[in-house]
């Protein structure tokens, strides 16, 4: 019997590190965090954060909406609040239009290069 079939087998995630996946600075996470009630990462003992997929995905929706799209925090907040749903699929829409659009990019690259 297969251990593990996912791909990730990490369970937490450290604050550096979901930091790094989204290129934002550590204190911006933290800040998210007080402003945002769904976010919670778990804290060890000495107060070490612990991010699990559930907060990782809890940030992508928040870094759509204030860094993509250019929500200010309290309406960010409210769409979170009032429209859950609407705002994971129009994120889900968005990293895809950006999945192709680099693939595009890199597409004509190619074909430049040819010529």
């Amino acid at each position: 019997m297969p251990v593990g079939t996912e791909k990730n087998l990490k369970v937490y995630y450290s604050i550096r590190e979901v930091a790094a996946m989204f290129d934002v600075n550590e204190s911006l996470l933290r800040y998210w965090e007080r402003e945002f009630p769904h976010l919670k990462p778990k804290t060890s003992g000495n107060k070490v954060r612990q991010y699990t997929e559930k907060d990782i995905e809890q940030i992508r929706l928040i870094y759509n909406l204030v860094k993509v799209r250019g929500f200010k925090i309290a309406a960010a907040r409210k769409m979170l609040n009032e429209n859950r749903d609407g705002a994971e699929k129009s994120a889900e829409v968005i990293e895809r239009l950006m999945a192709l659009r680099d693939e595009l990019q890199q597409m004509k690259k190619q074909l430049d290069s040819l010529t």
